[in-house]
């Protein structure tokens, strides 16, 4: 059969592996120091690892191929996935490490800066779709929702740090196509990880947004479609996305692309990369 597939150029494979990681379905590995298309039948052929080439290597054509073979393939990157729970599998975004921010220090009181280095933890102890309105008296103490006290210092900066996500879910595999909260939405798409990075992820990105979340490396197929209707079926004023940097986040950014373009509308958009230590990269 004739479908999409990956081409990949040899000449300017620079062997740096970031397509074999962003690939959740396994079809690209590392052979003799350069990516290689190993299983055609698990190849998608949408794409996760082209926006992570660094060096323009990859690149789509329509060939004649093994039809993408969706239950081995997923049969097999859960398997992997049990086995690297186990086995620190050496990939960017899941290597371990402890993030000390500047200017904090560690509640418990049992060492030291000298005493903790960063290769160490401090071993402290502990570790239906709808419209969300938030009162305003969670800040400010005034009675209404629609808050009058014209105190802004008291909403922005109180004491308490309330939510600013104003619909339900928001998860893109769960939430519906033609929710009424999409009418003249700011759209923001933020791999999960990102509300967890950056501290001041509500004022910053959710705050007057809808918000849709996921994880291209854990979730199975593409949002590409689901991003599509969406936007298609909604008047969608902007979009953002926000990513981590680690390779397989460019699946996210890549599948806001694809649907801006399979939408056939013209709609600003922009990409903002978190760091793995909470600091916004680009934008």
């Amino acid at each position: 059969m004739k479908r999409q597939m990956i081409k990949i150029d040899e000449e300017k494979c620079s062997g740096c592996g970031l397509c074999a990681s962003a690939c959740r379905e396994g079809a690209i590995g590392m052979v003799n120091g350069k990516a290689k298309l190993l299983r055609e039948d698990y190849c998608d052929g949408l794409g996760n690892c082209l926006p992570v080439c660094p060096t323009g290597a990859i690149s789509f054509e329509e060939r004649e191929a093994t039809a993408f073979n969706k239950a081995e393939m997923f049969n097999e990157a859960a398997a992997n996935a049990a086995k690297k729970a186990e086995e620190s599998c050496g990939c960017p975004e899941t290597q371990s490490k402890s993030i000390r921010h500047e200017n904090e220090s560690c509640a418990c009181g049992g060492h030291t800066e000298e005493k903790a280095p960063d290769a160490l933890p401090c071993g402290c102890p502990g570790t239906q779709s709808k419209t969300i309105k938030h009162n305003a008296s969670e800040l400010c103490g005034c009675e209404s929702e629609a808050c009058s006290c014209g105190n802004e210092n008291a909403h922005e900066g109180g004491a308490r740090n309330t939510s600013k996500l104003s619909q339900w879910p928001v998860q893109i595999k769960l939430v519906p196509v033609n929710a009424p909260y999409f009418n003249n939405a700011n759209l923001l798409v933020a791999a999960d990880c990102t509300a967890y990075a950056y501290g001041d992820f509500h004022n910053r990105f959710i705050k007057n947004k809808i918000t849709l979340i996921g994880c291209p490396k854990l979730d199975m197929g593409d949002y590409a479609d689901k991003l599509t209707e969406i936007i298609k079926n909604n008047n969608i004023k902007s979009v953002t996305v926000v990513r981590m940097e680690v390779p397989c986040c460019g699946g996210i950014e890549y599948a806001v692309k694809t649907a801006l373009q399979n939408s056939g509308k013209f709609i600003p958009w922009q990409v903002v990369t978190i760091g793995t230590d909470g600091e916004i990269l680009d934008e």
